[in-house]
């Protein structure tokens, strides 16, 4: 069977909606936490700082190589 191609990664939010603001608000992404397999960030309005929305992006882990395989 044909698998169908992955046309994007990750998607990023350039405009989400805003409680306070009542409208559509750029974003902009706060680092939250480091963890182990990735990122955590919160995303904010960019005119009132109210936190709209969480963004986690997972990320690979480190390929370790162990001492005398190099």
């Amino acid at each position: 069977m044909n698998q169908p191609q992955k046309t994007f990664e990750s998607f990023e939010a350039a405009a989400l909606y805003c409680p306070q603001c009542r409208s559509a608000m750029p974003v902009r992404k706060k680092l939250l936490l480091l963890l182990p397999n990735g990122e955590l960030y919160d995303l904010l309005c960019s005119r009132c700082f109210s936190s709209i929305g969480i963004k986690k992006e997972e990320k690979p882990p480190p390929h370790i190589i162990p001492p005398g395989q190099q």
